[in-house]
């Protein structure tokens, strides 16, 4: 299976445009959820980063916490580097955050912590696409995090159950 992943990544980088990514060099100041952190560059100013192409439970739904809790134990006070090419419309920074060569979203995916959002994964390149699934269903396969719960509930859709009616 890891000799298929990397053929597709191989050819799958030949035949994508690429997308040339801005990087930023970071400090992490806070953790909002197992997707979201608060950052400062090296002008004091202050930038929220949504984690590209995973989606976390949210701070009130089964394993909020835990998410939380792991992206913190992996990137808190820490300097990190964001990869990114835009702003969402709320002005966050959708980014995907390197520590020592490291893809600290895949390691949310690859630890139970997170799901990989197809609903966005055009945002990513395909390699990513293909590494953030194959994570998800590892995860899943060997009961990590969230996947201990036999249905445990995206976060896309525990938004939908407590968006208020009016």
């Amino acid at each position: 299976m890891k000799k298929l992943t990397f053929i597709c990544i191989l050819i799958g980088s030949c035949i994508c445009p690429i997308v040339q990514a801005e990087t930023i060099t970071v400090s992490v100041v806070r953790i909002t959820d197992g997707d979201m952190l608060v950052v400062l560059d090296s002008n004091k100013i202050q930038h929220k980063i949504r984690l590209m192409g995973i989606d976390a439970p949210e701070k009130k739904q089964a394993y909020g916490k835990r998410s939380k809790d792991n992206l913190s134990t992996l990137v808190a006070g820490r300097y990190v580097v964001v990869e990114y090419d835009r702003r969402d419309r709320y002005k966050h920074i959708p980014g995907k955050i390197m520590l020592s060569g490291k893809d600290m979203n895949l390691e949310q995916v690859a630890s139970g912590m997170a799901w990989h959002y197809k609903e966005y994964q055009d945002e990513q390149s395909r390699a990513d696409q293909l590494m953030y699934s194959e994570a998800e269903v590892d995860a899943r396969n060997a009961k990590r995090g969230l996947w201990y719960d036999p249905e445990p509930i995206p976060p896309w859709e525990y938004r939908k159950l407590k968006k208020p009616e009016y």
